[in-house]
């Protein structure tokens, strides 16, 4: 019980502070509404929840024993990341019809595997807040539901501030800009990863 205030505030400035999965999740709450980002939203809730439970119970052994792999995901993120920096950038309209379509559940929840920031966050809270000679269920399972309960509100406000910002970006000249800025605000949220 007392790492529980410390895990809070942890999860709590990690969750609220920019990265790819808030920038991603507002643009798609202002480009596809909130029914259409749930899904996203869900994946993002559950699926950063469920890498940490499985990094905590020994995933992580497999990528210190084997850094080649660790770097191989670890650009595979980053170049997605700025494929999908380019597709926001790129999006013109709020149209619902729209070609490229919002993330799936499935797809939100395997990026999280390929997102930088994800996995500094997923170790650095193991690192911090197991105890050792502990019980690794336990201590991965208190985490993975710290980012549930305290992590999910954080991304509901990105979605809903993206959602809340369809009212003032209705010319399309206004949502072209904020679409490009979020795109490089994606970007920008790389650039640190890639020179780690």
């Amino acid at each position: 019980m007392e790492a529980l205030l410390p895990l809070i505030l942890f999860v709590f400035s990690t969750s609220i502070t920019p990265g790819p999965n808030n920038m991603m999740i507002m643009a798609s709450g202002l480009n596809h509404g909130v029914l259409r980002s749930l899904p996203h939203f869900l994946g993002i809730c559950l699926g950063f929840p469920a890498m940490i439970m499985a990094i905590g119970l020994g995933l992580g052994t497999l990528f210190e024993q084997y850094p080649l792999l660790h770097q191989i995901v670890r650009w595979a993120g980053i170049t997605y990341l700025l494929y999908l920096a380019w597709v926001i950038a790129g999006t013109r309209s709020v149209d619902r019809k729209e070609s490229h379509s919002p993330f799936t559940f499935w797809q939100a929840a395997a990026f999280q595997w390929v997102n930088p920031k994800g996995w500094v966050m997923a170790v650095g809270a193991l690192a911090a807040f197991s105890t050792p000679g502990g019980s690794a269920w336990l201590d991965a399972g208190q985490i993975a539901l710290a980012f549930i309960f305290v992590g999910g509100p954080c991304i509901t406000i990105w979605m809903l501030f993206g959602v809340g910002m369809q009212r003032l970006l209705r010319e399309p000249a206004h949502l072209r800009r904020f679409n490009i800025a979020m795109g490089l605000l994606l970007v920008g949220s790389v650039i640190p990863m890639a020179l780690d």
